[in-house]
């Protein structure tokens, strides 16, 4: 988490993206990446970039079901990413060992999953969960854990998101806009993603 101050949420909709997406983001300065299993994509992305991105940490995101673990830990994903949380995907995390950033949203949520071992958590939706705010008031009764909002996140917020002592990172869709994937613009990728690397300095 600490790694990157964006991690940027990726969805492949074209295998052929993957290697020269993930190229274009580490050449930017953004190394941690969530490839996420929303298209059919997603474990072959995975695999392409494990093999053929040297310096790209590569994880796996939209994990909802059990089975999902081994196979995103057999692609080459070395740590996962949940919307939420549920016995089951607790139970996977622990058999398969890949690393979960699970996905909370209320303050009983929270204490669930720090009940359950896990202290860094995503707060998704985070925006609609209340943002910044929501942050804030967490930090007093639950100040042992580390956040990393996602969802409705931008590069003109993100700073004000990773103000928060409670916040190691953001995640974010708009390092890897689709019109820019479909055209391939691989260097207009690096921009966005030297942009979003410069925002460490706000940690």
């Amino acid at each position: 988490m600490r790694a990157s101050p964006v991690i940027p949420v990726i969805a492949i909709d074209d295998i052929e993206h993957a290697v020269p997406l993930a190229k274009a983001l580490v050449a930017g300065g953004i190394r941690v990446l969530e490839v996420t299993l929303r298209t059919a994509h997603g474990l072959p992305a995975i695999r392409a970039i494990a093999e053929q991105v040297p310096g790209a940490i590569v994880g796996v995101g939209t994990l909802t079901q059990a089975d999902e673990f081994v196979a995103a830990r057999d692609a080459g994903a070395v740590f996962g990413v949940s919307p939420g949380l549920t016995p089951a995907l607790i139970a996977a995390a622990k058999s398969s060992g890949l690393p979960l950033l699970p996905g909370v949203m209320t303050p009983s949520e929270v204490m669930a999953a720090r009940e359950a071992g896990f202290r860094q958590l995503k707060l998704f939706p985070a925006v609609p969960a209340g943002g910044v705010g929501m942050l804030n008031a967490i930090a007093g009764p639950l100040g042992d854990v580390t956040f990393c909002p996602t969802g409705g996140i931008s590069l003109e917020t993100a700073p004000d998101f990773l103000a928060c002592k409670n916040v190691a990172c953001v995640g974010g869709s708009w390092l890897t806009p689709k019109d820019v994937l479909k055209s391939g613009d691989w260097a207009r990728i690096t921009a966005l993603a030297a942009a979003a690397s410069k925002l460490r300095k706000a940690l």
